[in-house]
């Protein structure tokens, strides 16, 4: 089987889709909880899909076991706004698209982030989305605007549809930023896991090239912000990637890693602490799907956004066969009423084949 046929693109795309949103699925049930709280709450780790407790944002909005939230339902809108739009056709405005109809789109538009939440509302009412969080009557937005993970947790199909072309991955994915996520924090951070994935659909890719081309996403997206968005203060997303991989390698236990990627890194929905710390767990997971969204799920805090994102890497390099299919089996039977992963995948991988072509 040549190594970028479309059954081995297929592979990767279901494998990165159904990883995704299984972490989502999975984190649903912690989210919110310290790593303590977790360990209380289950005598332990979470290690399967449960109903999630009425205090996390899934709870409180009747979620099921297994059912996804904002985070991979955006991905899977993603793509289907991709594939609709056709082979490198995607603009800002098909994006906004995608947006508003994700918009109404329950339960899962409930779970809309505080970034999301506000840049949606504006673009209903027909107001410039660049006054959210003016300071005085200037034009400066506060720097915490547009600086949560939201662009990250959904960016993976813009690596899905350019295997191994890192650039263009970054640059589908600014797409998806705007006018959201406008910050280099947030763009940095969305271009690193598009480039990871990107890397990890390669069939001869490591998790060393992944981790190094999550950097190369990193750097390049602090220069598309330059270019087309807003520069804020914050920390460096590359710089704090490193930090997290450091962590990974050095950990002498689960616990260990969790609770240093936690204390060191962070695990909240500041793009510059979730995006390192996904990057971080899939390093100490060495890539295995269902082992990293289980590290992602039990780091604590955004812990469905931290395995999504991850989950998409792992799921994009190791393939869909590598997922444990009875838990695939459960996930599937919850959410199939609103995305069929199986069309998607065939969709994008269409898309991936013919990018390769280019």
């Amino acid at each position: 089987m040549k190594k970028n046929s479309k059954s081995v693109l297929y592979e990767k795309i279901l494998g990165s889709l159904a990883c995704a949103g299984m972490g989502d699925a999975l984190g649903a049930a912690t989210e919110l909880y310290s790593i303590d709280e977790i360990k209380q709450k289950w005598g332990g780790w979470l290690d399967d899909f449960v109903e999630p407790p009425r205090d996390t944002f899934a709870g409180s909005l009747n979620g099921v076991a297994g059912l996804i939230t904002d985070d991979s339902s955006q991905m899977y809108v993603l793509s289907e706004g991709l594939i609709a739009a056709g082979f490198n056709q995607f603009t800002n405005a098909d994006w906004v698209k995608c947006l508003l109809r994700w918009a109404d789109m329950q339960p899962y538009s409930n779970y809309k982030g505080p970034t999301t939440e506000q840049v949606v509302s504006a673009l209903k009412e027909g107001r410039p989305t660049n006054t959210i969080g003016r300071i005085g009557t200037s034009s400066r937005q506060a720097p915490n605007i547009g600086t949560t993970n939201g662009a990250g947790m959904r960016v993976a199909p813009a690596g899905l549809v350019w295997p191994g072309k890192l650039k263009e991955a970054c640059e589908l994915a600014l797409i998806t930023c705007l006018p959201s996520h406008d910050t280099n924090i947030a763009i940095a951070s969305a271009c690193a896991i598009a480039a990871a994935t990107s890397q990890a659909m390669l069939a001869d890719s490591t998790l060393d090239d992944i981790y190094r081309a999550s950097l190369w996403g990193a750097e390049y997206g602090e220069t598309l912000a330059k270019q087309h968005a807003r520069c804020v203060a914050g920390p460096s997303i590359a710089m704090r990637i490193r930090l997290a991989s450091e962590i990974a390698l050095r950990a002498e236990s689960f616990e260990g890693c969790l609770r240093e990627m936690e204390g060191l890194v962070g695990n909240s929905v500041a793009a510059h602490e979730a995006i390192p710390a996904a990057i971080g767990l899939l390093i100490y997971s060495k890539g295995e799907p269902w082992e990293t969204i289980y590290a992602c799920s039990n780091v604590g805090n955004d812990t469905d956004s931290i395995a999504t994102m991850a989950g998409a890497i792992a799921g994009a390099w190791k393939g869909f066969s590598a997922l444990p299919q009875d838990k695939y089996a459960f996930f599937r039977s919850v959410n199939s009423r609103d995305f069929n992963l199986e069309r998607i995948a065939e969709g994008l991988s269409e898309l991936a084949y013919q990018s390769l072509e280019a």
